[in-house]
């Protein structure tokens, strides 16, 4: 999968040689036009009607040349004032006309082009929605980003920007070229000589402006990516307690001269594309009356004819120049579209039952069963989970102890089905998990984990995200369930406190309890606690125990445990080790059988030991 470079996102639109990257990507994922033509074929009348513009448009504006050759050796040396009036009042009409039509044509073109980016970008956000957490585990989140804004606003690009400038330069090109022809065949040869050199001037000078602009996107997304970095909130946090603020100044101030410097070469290779226009534009002109000023060249060409001539060959230039190359903004916006169709192409691993079984959440008891099962991690060698059967009854508490890798996280994850397992099965009231709506699989099976994460939102807003119809009542009961609610009424503005940018300002142990409410405020039969006190001293351990307790209460809990003094009263405790359950018992039991438990449990013990020590400073 080809990763767009940063400032990449809409075709070049001429201007130098085509990108490698592009050419990579079209390679690697061929794009077919039959199905970029699919996109727009909605639109076929919009579209057709916006080509007529174009044609229509560039005809008009092809008048004006023979009105000023009118004005110019007719109206004015013979007085004719009525043809002069018709001929001034023509040039208006040409003006006001050809802009209307630019205006509806923008109107069109950008309405299409908004319309199927919409279409797009909600196809891709929605689909990418149902990957399962492989996917995200594997792609950076930036990339991500990237297609979604950039690739696809340049896509809209090539409706209102790519293809009306391509049918537009078409039309002005072949139009302008028929004109100068019909007004003087002479000069029309003298530009077949005199625009090649021009033109190869003008690209030179674009293509070694196109190589600095290039560094210079590179340097800009550096600096962006150290601003990221270094100005966030978690990478403030690092550098003050790593030290590295001075460093990181350094580093970028190395950066941000780079950028300068490039500037400067930016500005300056600017200005010398801007003095070979300059002289390519007073060039040509002075070649063309030159040689209809000599008398051996001249043919009799009157000065309306050189004046329109000279007008309609600036014209033409522009134009041209972008036709030239057509081949960068056509490999370009082919790219485009082929990394936006690669993300709609990819499979979806956690689908929706072809037929799902009808679910009410009221009636279901909450028992879990995995029959037989095995699981692999994408590209794993071994299996993460290997002939696991476990039944945990209605309302029951199970915890899943073992060493780090032993499977605990990969079980609880396959009951709320973040991924499916690799062969036997999962259920609940004997339901295959994968013979379940995935919403009601998401309304069965509560998750708090230790990673929490809030929304750069209000408290209320947080809670209320789990879901969307809960009144104020009902967040403020679930609040009050998980030990939360005087806190959040203690801030300033109570429940429509921002939280800031992911919960830091809270601790720990309030973000852990604000989870447990959104929680609860879904009401779900079954609970999976992963590690969800693991990180949190012992008197926040405590609120956020008791907090779980009221959690767990009538509820299926499956608990993922990291310190084995929160699970001593579990109903059954599984320990698994390399993905096999290999103990299962009480804790009084598995203790007393003095096998790998008991080898747990009395290292915990020390750790607890140990810690308590310190906290009194022995």
């Amino acid at each position: 999968m080809m990763h767009p470079p940063p400032g990449r996102g809409r075709p070049s639109g001429g201007r130098g040689k085509i990108d490698p990257k592009d050419v990579a990507q079209l390679r690697e994922s061929p794009v077919s036009l039959r199905r970029i033509g699919a996109l727009f074929a909605p639109y076929r009348r919009q579209i057709a009607f916006v080509v007529v513009l174009i044609v229509a448009s560039s005809a008009v504006s092809l008048a004006t040349p023979f009105l000023v050759r009118a004005v110019i050796d007719d109206a004015i040396p013979d007085q004719n004032v009525s043809l002069l009036l018709w001929a001034v009042g023509g040039m208006l009409a040409v003006t006001v006309i050809s802009s209307l039509f630019g205006v509806v044509q923008t109107w069109i073109s950008t309405t299409v082009g908004q319309r199927i980016m919409h279409g797009l970008r909600t196809r891709v956000f929605t689909h990418l929605q149902r990957q399962s957490l492989t996917f995200f585990t594997r792609t950076r989140g930036g990339e991500i980003q990237s297609r979604l804004t950039n690739d696809i606003g340049g896509m809209q690009s090539v409706v209102t920007t790519t293809a009306t400038s391509l049918a537009a330069n078409i039309t002005t090109v072949v139009g302008t070229a028929i004109a100068m022809a019909v007004l003087s065949w002479r000069l029309s040869l003298l530009s077949l000589i005199v625009l090649p050199p021009a033109i190869w001037l003008t690209r030179r000078v674009a293509q070694m402006r196109r190589a600095i602009t290039t560094r210079q996107q590179r340097r800009l997304a550096d600096i962006q990516t150290q601003i990221d970095e270094g100005l966030s909130v978690s990478g403030v946090l690092l550098g003050k307690t790593l030290g590295t603020g001075p460093a990181l100044s350094d580093k970028f101030a190395r950066t941000s001269a780079d950028l300068a410097d490039l500037e400067v070469h930016a500005q300056l290779s600017g200005r010398w594309r801007m003095a070979t226009m300059n002289i390519v534009f007073a060039a040509i002109p002075a070649v063309l009356y030159l040689v209809a000023g000599l008398p051996a060249t001249s043919g009799g060409m009157t000065i309306g004819t050189l004046v329109a001539f000279t007008g309609l060959q600036g014209a033409l230039f522009r134009p041209l120049m972008s036709l030239l190359d057509v081949g960068v903004s056509v490999t370009s916006s082919l790219a485009l579209f082929s990394r936006i169709f690669e993300y709609l192409d990819l499979a979806v691993d956690i689908d929706e039952p072809a037929h799902p079984v009808p679910v009410d959440p009221a009636r279901i008891s909450g028992r879990v069963r995995f029959e037989n099962l095995s699981f692999r991690y994408e590209g794993a060698h071994r299996l993460a989970l290997d002939g696991i059967d476990l039944d945990v009854p209605a309302g029951a508490r199970v915890a899943l102890v073992g060493e780090t890798g032993s499977g605990k996280t990969t079980l609880g994850s396959l009951v709320a089905r973040l991924y499916d397992p690799t062969s036997g099965r999962v259920t609940i009231d004997g339901i295959d998990l994968r013979d379940m709506r995935l919403a009601d699989v998401a309304a069965l099976v509560g998750v708090v984990s230790q990673e929490t994460y809030l929304l750069h939102a209000t408290v209320r807003e947080n809670l209320r995200y789990a879901r969307p119809d809960a009144t104020d009542s009902e967040i403020e009961d679930a609040a009050r369930a998980a030990h939360i609610h005087d806190l959040v009424m203690s801030l300033p503005d109570g429940y429509d406190t921002v939280v800031g940018a992911r919960g830091h300002r809270f601790s720990g142990g309030e973000k852990q309890r604000l989870a447990i409410a959104r929680t609860l405020l879904r009401d779900p039969r079954i609970l999976v606690l992963d590690e969800a006190t693991s990180a949190l001293d012992n008197d926040t351990e405590r609120a956020v125990q008791q907090a779980l307790d009221n959690a767990r209460a009538g509820r299926t809990t499956i608990t993922i445990a990291h310190r084995l003094s929160t699970v001593r009263d579990a109903d059954e405790i599984v320990v698994l080790d390399h993905g096999r359950i290999i103990e299962r018992g009480t804790h009084d039991a598995l203790v007393a059988l003095g096998g790998k438990y008991a080898a747990l449990s009395r290292r915990d013990e020390r750790t607890v030991s140990e810690h308590d020590d310190r906290s009194v400073g022995v």
